[in-house]
């Protein structure tokens, strides 16, 4: 499902060029779920938007889903993720302006899908807020507004989904709910999951545990 090889990000600086990933080199297969893990500055992230197709890489090949990033122009790749890749972020980045279900909902409407509303209010029902509707991102809690976003990056049924830090601004309680749903739901869409976080703990649910540092891949188990 994701192909890399010999990927490369570099970016320039007032005091010379700064690699900010030096030649990864990784796999994995369909369905998998995939713990990253390092350092800050290890290059967890970095790796994350080139993946999502939110960062070019300077050099490499990336493969997901079967297509590959060089292939693509910017608009291309904007559809691609559309509809093969979903995006958990530690700060929900919802629109604020939106209801629980429109926000849900929004990804599905830019597809063209008639059905929008309604696949948001079941995908929202699955991941227990059918109550939350009609509420905003401000009246709802860090954990329902997490709750939302998994519900958004799902909408699209993507074969695909990366979670970066998806619980790091929830308390241990509420982050422990938030990581079984996203454990329940990848598993039951066979999903590839590819997680990145500083908790060791977490990381260790995943089928394997990847370690970053310095931009390059220490360890894998």
């Amino acid at each position: 499902m994701i192909q890399i090889e010999n990927l490369h990000v570099t970016l320039p600086s007032r005091a010379g060029a700064v690699n900010i990933l030096r030649g990864i080199d990784l796999q994995v297969s369909a369905g998998q779920k995939l713990g990253l893990i390092g350092p800050s500055g290890s290059g967890k992230s970095t790796l994350l938007m080139v993946l999502a197709g939110l960062e070019p890489p300077t050099s490499g090949r990336v493969d997901v889903a079967g297509r590959d990033y060089r292939q693509m122009s910017e608009d291309e790749l904007a559809r691609f993720r559309r509809q093969h890749v979903g995006i958990v972020f530690q700060s929900f980045h919802l629109v604020p302006t939106m209801t629980a279900m429109e926000n849900v909902a929004l990804p599905l409407e830019l597809s063209g899908r008639g059905d929008g509303f309604e696949a948001a209010a079941e995908l929202l029902e699955e991941v227990g807020l059918s109550h939350r509707l009609d509420h905003y991102p401000a009246q709802m809690s860090g954990g329902e507004q997490q709750r939302v976003a998994i519900a958004r990056a799902l909408a699209a049924n993507p074969p695909v989904l990366f979670a970066d830090e998806p619980t790091g601004n929830l308390d241990q309680s509420t982050g422990q709910a938030i990581m079984d749903l996203l454990m329940r739901l990848a598993e039951e869409r066979n999903t590839t999951l590819v997680l990145i976080t500083h908790d060791a703990e977490l990381a260790r649910r995943c089928d394997t545990v990847v370690t970053m540092r310095d931009g390059k891949i220490d360890t894998a188990a």
